[in-house]
Parts: structure tokens; sequence; C-alpha cells
């Protein structure tokens, strides 16, 4: 039997702040207490926010806190190759179409969806490939979706227990690349995920209504599927999900509110019910004492853990 193998995936958009390292600190723990490998990758698809000074600030920050890796750093900016291939590939198995609805549009027809989505309502499905062309060659930009079928399509989360989604109607067809060129998250993640040996995902419950996507595309291109493990967000006083671009309980802050990373890490895993008290401690510390069973019994069905 393989060691697990999980991943950081940071945005070099920012410093990172609590929220960040409370799913850093769990997905951490959740391989290294299976004696597993950890990877970093830092994902700035998003070129025009994503900045070299921020990817090389994570590492440090990772470092101070404890949080090791055995490999990386991975870029997404550099793999355009790789995502273009997988694109093909899903392009020669289902039907990929432009779409040039904008965000306004969207906007004014989408219904809401759990995970902070909408539902695609299939507006540019049933153009011609004439009149798609005749677009584009008038200078319209172009997404590019994927047709999602009315396949059900569920997993169990190692937190969160039975979740599942009808594509066609839970999810609707999805983007795989954007109308800057750039590949979607969806796409890259799995291409990334498979050529990393990632086998362990641990991240926020926002993003549990992307993995049945992530799963089909990875049906598609017969990939392996990872075990997920989908954990509250750490949301401020009015319920709001902490952020970099509000400087939410940022990195420098806490190491002055908490004096030290130890000091950090110790609170977050109060919070998180890591440990019985708020005391410094290491994150080599709290492997002895992680106990899925009982993470699960805590936080299944939790959407938030208020950052106080």
């Amino acid at each position: 039997m393989s060691l697990a193998a999980g991943r950081f995936a940071p945005s070099p958009t920012g410093r990172i702040h609590a929220g960040n390292i409370f799913a850093y600190l769990m997905a951490w723990l959740q391989v290294r207490s299976q004696g597993g490998t950890m990877v970093l990758r830092i994902e700035d698809l998003d070129v025009e926010r994503s900045k070299p000074r921020f990817a090389d600030l994570i590492q440090r920050d990772l470092e101070l806190l404890g949080l090791t890796w055995d490999s990386g750093p991975f870029y997404q900016n550099g793999r355009r190759e790789a995502y273009e291939e997988a694109f093909e590939r899903i392009a020669q198995q289902t039907r990929i179409y432009p779409c040039f609805c904008t965000r306004a549009d969207l906007a004014a027809v989408s219904a809401p969806h759990l995970g902070e989505k909408a539902v695609y309502p299939g507006t540019c499905r049933s153009l011609s490939t004439a009149s798609a062309e005749e677009r584009i060659q008038a200078g319209k930009d172009a997404a590019w979706r994927v047709e999602a079928p009315p396949v059900r399509i569920g997993f169990e989360d190692g937190l969160q227990g039975s979740y599942s989604q009808l594509l066609s109607e839970d999810c609707g067809d999805f983007i795989l690349r954007r109308k800057d060129g750039a590949f979607a998250y969806q796409l890259a993640v799995v291409v990334d995920d498979a050529a990393q040996g990632i086998t362990s995902v641990t991240r926020g419950i926002d993003l549990l209504s992307s993995t049945p996507q992530q799963m089909f595309l990875q049906d598609l291109l017969g990939f392996p599927h990872p075990e997920y493990l989908h954990i509250p967000l750490l949301v401020n006083r009015s319920g709001r999900r902490l952020s970099k671009r509000d400087g939410d309980a940022s990195l420098d802050e806490m190491l002055i509110r908490f004096e030290t990373p130890q000091g950090i890490i110790g609170h977050i895993a109060y919070l998180a019910g890591l440990q019985p008290e708020d005391a410094p401690v290491t994150p080599e510390e709290l492997v002895a004492a992680y106990d899925r069973e009982a993470l699960q019994k805590r936080l299944q069905g939790r959407i938030a853990i208020p950052w106080t």
C-alpha cells in the first residue's frame, strides 16, 4: 500500500492568513499522520494577480510555521502544454463548445448554487457551429465549456460524509478555458493532482461542490480519484470568510498577537478542536494526537468556524 501524498496549493496573490493556515495545517496533519508526503504547488494561473514575491513569502511563511513539504514548488504557469493536451483529450470524448456570455448575462439568468457557484443555463449550448465561428471571426471573445451530462457523481468525503451532484442540473456546463485563454482551475487542478501523484486533498468546504466536476474530468482523462476532505471555513465576526484581499488575520498581525509561530498554530488547533486548550504547539506535536474519526464528529456539517 502506497503512502498518502497531499499538497499545499496556495495562490500567490498575497500573504497567507489564518484561514489559509488552518487549511494547510489540516492537509499536513492528514498526510503526516499516515506517514505520507507533501507537495507544494503554486497555483499561479491568474497571471495578473499572481506575484513572484508572494510565492517566495508563502514558502518562508510555511517554513516558519513548521509546515514542511517534500517536493516542489511546482508552478502552474509553466504547464500550459499539459493543460492543452488534457483539453484536447476531453474534446475527443465529449462536447466542448464556445461560450460568449458575459458576467452580466450570467448574473441575470443564473440561479444560486451551493459553494458560491451558479448553474449555467446553457445559453450558448445550442449555437450552431457556423454561428459560433462567425462570432469568433468577428472578434468576440469566447470561453470554452464542457457539456455536463445527466450523470450523478458522488463520493464519500472524509469529513462531510456522502455528497453527490447530478451534473446536468446541479452543476451545469462548466468552463475549461477562460476568455483570456487561460485554463480554468477545474482542469488545471485535475491535471496537476494526477501528474504529482496526489492521493489526499484537504481543502475548504467552499470547494465541496467543485469535486464532482473534477471527478468527471478525472474519469474522462483516466485519472484516479484522490481522497477528499472538506473542512469548515474560518470566518470573521460578521460571518464573512477570511480573505487576503481584506487583510484578515494576517500572519504579521498574528505574530504580534500570539508572539510565536507555535502560538499561531496552537490557537488555530484549539479553535478546530485539535487540542483542549489554547496553548502554543508545533505541527509535529499535533500529529500524535490527530484523530480523524473524532475530527469528523466535530466538523461534519459545519460550514464555518468563527475566528476569535
